[in-house]
């Protein structure tokens, strides 16, 4: 065998799993888009037919003899393929690990549970997530074993969303948010609180897609090669850096929220329009991890969404289209898009607030896999910590553990990246003001100058580099969570003038 053939027949292998991978995620993505409701169980079981197809691709003999030919020759390769085989690799060694009848029922498991899920949250009906929602958890305990049976199951998990994440380093970094957000809330609670009540109000959904549209553009989102879509919780879907589809959710009685949900989903899809081409159709096109990813997006919705200048540049459009807020200031404007208020959603959090909402699905997730109690007491751990981080009470488990999405899809170990994307975000954002004015690169209309300066040090590297490489390469620093600490402290306190 010669590198240049084996080449060929692993290049042969992913054009295959990528064209099941591109008819399952279509076929997902208008499942709980567009398709009627009656569509689930015949998509679902389309789904679990291709599933099957693709895993049989995965661990067919010829690819991984294949892979194991490069990996061991990977000193010839140019370096995108050899940074393509060596994740490839990863992957396979998990999906080696795990019996074939297990990884597919797992599948199988997870479309059943996010359909469940939907029913569920609408209902407001734990009971019937509930045995979903341990098989889950047990299960990811279990394949996290078999993976790495020395290895902590959870730093197992987290590892796959975010290269080198510990539960050591989360302790660290959530201990340090705690001791400073939780006493700059409770000072925040006995300040003159900030005016937010023209916020709420009739805000007509047809009024908000245009608004969904205006946002888009102000981001210098390529609509040729991004579209957006409506469903129950927003998400960003990849197809590759020409078919990017972002999603939102709207409220007649709050526009708010798409309106950030927007901005943020953006976000993650100039992450991809951004991604270099030389990694299309690789398994490194996109970004570089998932707490990367939450990076750009948070960074969006709020380091740039509610700043001063952007809350000043929207402001005419959404006097425009509602009425209700001709008579709104521009700073009236920029303090009601930041007020801080504990509240039950973590997606209508405030920015303050938000890395509390983490915290608590983080040390679920965390005991959950540790085995310190089983998917029975989580509504109850759930009121309890909302009542100790928040000082808010849960009425119901649709505000509550039934509120996000994640679980129902495996997805555990993901929440952390949230908070750790926005601490990157504003270490990011240190350094970019050494480059440019952020403020008057908004002030001129459009993110495009942003979008530039983060295309340059981030976009274009997709996950050519590990997350910490790329944020030491992007800042000139290892990560610090004293910028993200620094930065929450001074705005607040100047927003609410604490002394």
């Amino acid at each position: 065998m010669d590198v240049k053939t084996v080449a060929a027949t692993y290049r042969d292998y992913q054009k295959k799993i990528r064209a099941y991978g591109h008819a399952s995620g279509v076929l997902t993505y208008d499942k709980v888009t567009g398709a009627p409701k009656g569509a689930e169980a015949g998509v679902s079981e389309t789904l679990e037919v291709l599933n099957e197809a693709s895993y049989r691709l995965e661990t067919s003999k010829e690819l991984l003899d294949a892979v194991d030919f490069l990996y061991a020759h990977r000193d010839g390769l140019d370096r995108i393929m050899r940074r393509e085989i060596e994740e490839y690799m990863r992957g396979v060694e998990y999906i080696k690990s795990i019996p074939e009848d297990e990884y597919m029922a797992f599948m199988t498991l997870t479309n059943e549970a996010s359909d469940v899920w939907h029913r569920a949250k609408n209902e407001n009906d734990y009971e019937s997530f509930k045995p979903y929602l341990q098989k889950i958890f047990d299960t990811q305990r279990k394949f996290a074993l078999y993976y790495k049976h020395d290895r902590d199951p959870y730093d197992t998990l987290l590892d796959f969303y975010e290269r080198g994440l510990t539960k050591k380093r989360l302790d660290d970094f959530f201990g340090a948010l705690k001791s400073s957000i939780v006493p700059l809330i409770a000072k925040i609670s006995k300040a003159r609180p900030i005016e937010d009540g023209f916020m709420h109000g009739h805000f007509p959904v047809d009024a908000q897609r245009r608004f969904s549209d205006y946002l888009m553009q102000v981001m210098c989102i390529d609509r040729e090669r991004c579209s957006i879509d409506e469903t129950e919780h927003p998400f960003t879907e990849n197809f590759g850096k020409n078919d990017v589809r972002i999603t939102t959710h709207y409220y007649d009685n709050d526009f708010t929220n798409s309106m950030y949900s927007v901005v943020h989903e953006g976000g993650h899809a100039l992450y991809e329009l951004g991604s270099g081409d030389e990694y299309e159709h690789t398994n490194i096109a996109g970004g570089a991890s998932m707490a990367m990813h939450e990076t750009i997006s948070r960074f969006y919705e709020n380091i740039i969404g509610r700043s001063r200048p952007f809350c000043k540049l929207i402001l005419p459009k959404v006097r425009e289209l509602f009425p209700q807020f001709e008579a709104v200031s521009d700073e009236e404007f920029y303090r009601a898009c930041n007020v801080s208020r504990p509240s039950l959603i973590r997606m209508e959090a405030d920015e303050l607030t938000y890395a509390l909402h983490i915290i608590v699905r983080y040390e679920i997730e965390r005991d959950m896999i540790d085995g310190a109690y089983t998917a029975d007491e989580i509504p109850r751990v759930w009121r309890e910590k909302y009542k100790e981080y928040l000082g808010v009470d849960v009425p119901d488990d649709k505000h509550g553990v039934l509120q996000d999405s994640h679980w129902s899809g495996g997805s555990v170990g993901y929440f952390p990246t949230y908070a750790l994307g926005s601490a990157y975000g504003a270490q990011i954002l240190h350094k970019m003001k050494d480059d440019i004015d952020v403020d008057e690169a908004v002030r001129s209309g459009s993110t495009k100058a942003i979008n530039d300066w983060l295309g340059e040090h981030i976009f274009r590297h997709s996950a050519m580099y590990d997350p910490d490489e790329l944020l030491h390469m992007c800042t000139g620093e290892s990560f610090d969570p004293k910028y993200y600490i620094d930065y929450l402290t001074s705005k607040y306190s100047k927003l609410y003038e604490l002394s």
